[in-house]
């Protein structure tokens, strides 16, 4: 204790410090006892399937049945399980979208009820009206919780598109921001633009915040090399979205993020590619950014996946595996 304080001040001293710590202890172990934390991800080149790691405070994250697979995947020419994105339906199911192929018009999807048990897997083609699209890129869905509809988007380069930001560079990927809407994942709207932020942008997830929407997403930009994230709002789920902000991440290259708040913290996670290795970025207001990169552990070779909540009761049958 510094000797120049008083008796009084030493209290006041003391009781502000074990506030400090108390609110940065609480800040790490948010979660209530009967909730825990998964995150679905794939390794290598998505050829193996789904993986899936857990944690209890959303900074230290341990592999699930031995980081082997829980669902190989079957669709599509590549047969190739990418990005997986897990969502809690408002039907109580787990539904799933993925990047099937690096040259596909369409993503994979599938369903379950406790993350071990999967439906077949479907192939939807939601660009396959498109005779220049290239690809589907790090697909997600978005629950609108108001009317049951779910937004499913995803990353899509159509070749002549948006010449003002086309470039050689990386195979010459131009990328925008495309999206379907579907209550039943049967039928599902005509695909359309969803965010145009005037730069080549991939690996979006929108998450709600009270009554607007937050959306993160990555400046695929390689001349000059942008490769970060940012962030853009909106007062609905399909937009219009702001102007993206300046980058919440720093020097390292980053990709897929994916976000979850807290206690009144919001993590987002993602992929530092180049170094092989996850990072994450927190903030209290969605403005101010802090990289928390350091204090997060995950499975060794993790790569771009999502974060979702569950039950313990689903957690123990997980562990059983």
């Amino acid at each position: 204790m510094p000797q120049f304080l008083s008796s009084k001040n030493a209290k006041a001293f003391l009781l502000f410090v074990g506030f400090f710590l108390y609110s940065n202890i609480f800040a790490q172990q948010p979660l209530p006892k009967e909730q825990a934390l998964i995150f679905a991800y794939f390794k290598g080149n998505g050829q193996d399937g789904l993986h899936l790691a857990h944690s209890q405070d959303g900074y230290t994250w341990s592999a699930l049945k031995k980081d082997s697979t829980f669902l190989r995947p079957t669709v599509a020419k590549d047969k190739l399980m990418r990005d997986p994105c897990v969502i809690r339906g408002k039907d109580g199911l787990f539904h799933m979208v993925w990047t099937v192929s690096w040259n596909d018009k369409g993503i994979g999807y599938a369903t379950s009820n406790d993350l071990v048990n999967w439906s077949a897997q479907r192939f939807i083609p939601v660009m396959q009206h498109e005779a220049e699209a290239r690809n589907c890129w790090a697909p997600e869905i978005t629950l609108d919780e108001k009317t049951g509809t779910y937004l499913i988007y995803w990353a899509t380069t159509i070749t002549g598109k948006f010449p003002e930001t086309q470039s050689t560079a990386d195979k010459a990927y131009n990328h925008r921001i495309y999206y379907v809407t579907t209550k039943d994942f049967k039928t599902f709207t005509d695909t359309k633009l969803l965010y145009e932020p005037g730069f080549n942008s991939i690996d979006a997830t929108i998450q709600r915040d009270g009554k607007r929407y937050i959306m993160i997403l990555k400046d695929e930009t390689r001349e000059p090399a942008q490769k970060k994230l940012k962030v853009a709002f909106s007062n609905n789920l399909i937009g219009p979205y702001s102007k993206a902000s300046t980058p919440i991440t720093v020097k390292y290259w980053a990709e897929g993020p994916t976000a979850i708040k807290l206690g009144k913290q919001w993590l987002v996670y993602f992929d530092k590619y180049t170094e092989h290795k996850y990072g994450a970025v927190r903030s209290d207001d969605l403005q101010t950014w802090t990289d928390v990169s350091d204090q997060v552990r995950f499975p060794t070779g993790a790569r771009h996946g999502t974060v979702i909540q569950v039950t313990q009761k689903e957690l123990e049958l997980l562990l059983k595996q």
